[in-house]
């Protein structure tokens, strides 16, 4: 197996402001799906949670023993008014005709609650597209994810990941 190391943007990607209290609501950020990597699926999970596209959000999750329900899903962003995603470097290693590639992430969600910051990590997989044959084709997906409540501030946080990957 190869080991390859993926230069990844760890700027912060901001997916919406939110309007202050009291404030006329700000629009939604732009739609983006793009699944060309494996940080650009992560941000695109981010940009459908904004948008409140829980469907869209979850289809970013393969269709796999780990993913879970969409109405689970859908219901643990149910007080969700905000998000910011900011990524670590990701990494990824083939095998067997598919690469697997782990983005450590820090999110900070804001609620009716208030605002947490969560940290961890996104597992991804992509079967080589020319091995893929029969419909459907599977793009790159998320097949599991940790995430974790940090004390951390937002500017402060960072993702990890395990070296030999999540459990």
């Amino acid at each position: 197996m190869r080991s390859l190391a993926l230069a990844v943007r760890a700027a912060v990607i901001a997916v919406a402001i939110t309007a202050p209290a009291g404030a006329q609501e700000t629009a939604p950020p732009d739609y983006r799906d793009d699944r060309s990597s494996a940080e650009t699926v992560i941000e695109s999970l981010y940009n459908a949670v904004e948008r409140r596209e829980y469907l869209r959000a979850w289809s970013y999750f393969r269709d796999e023993p780990d993913r879970p329900t969409f109405e689970a899903f859908a219901a643990g962003y149910a007080d969700t008014r905000h998000v910011r995603l900011k990524l670590g470097r990701a990494t990824g290693e083939g095998a067997a005709g598919s690469t697997f590639y782990s983005v450590p992430a820090a999110i900070e969600a804001e609620t009716d609650r208030g605002r947490q910051v969560y940290v961890g990590c996104y597992e991804l997989r992509l079967v080589q597209p020319g091995v893929q044959i029969t419909p459907p084709f599977r793009p790159l997906g998320i097949v599991k994810a940790k995430l974790e409540p940090s004390a951390a501030s937002f500017a402060d946080a960072a993702g990890t990941c395990p070296a030999k990957g999540l459990p």
